[in-house]
């Protein structure tokens, strides 16, 4: 999938800014997101091996190429040298009654 998301979809959520050295291991290995949940994976500096596990393919991603993960998508990430990267997440906004 390319690096955008599908509309209607509202961020609630970010990570710090993750670097090689403070990367979380159960980053480098198989996870997923929730389900409903969409994940943007934002590339400030450097480079990250971005790998979807079903079916397998591999992209890398930098600043000028953000990674879009869709819920429930098992995926893991690999820093390609020094890098500094954070993720965001977001879901469909909540239904609102009518008046």
């Amino acid at each position: 999938m390319s690096g955008v998301l599908p509309p209607g979809l509202v961020a609630y959520q970010r990570t710090p800014i993750f670097t090689e050295a403070t990367l979380p291991s159960g980053l480098r290995h198989r996870h997923q997101t929730k389900p409903g949940v969409w994940a943007l994976i934002t590339v400030v500096e450097g480079r990250l091996r971005f790998r979807r596990l079903d079916p397998l393919a591999e992209t890398v991603l930098d600043a000028d190429a953000p990674g879009v993960v869709a819920p429930e998508e098992p995926h893991e990430v690999e820093p390609l040298g020094a890098v500094r990267f954070f993720v965001e997440f977001y879901a469909a906004p909540p239904l609102r009654p009518q008046s």
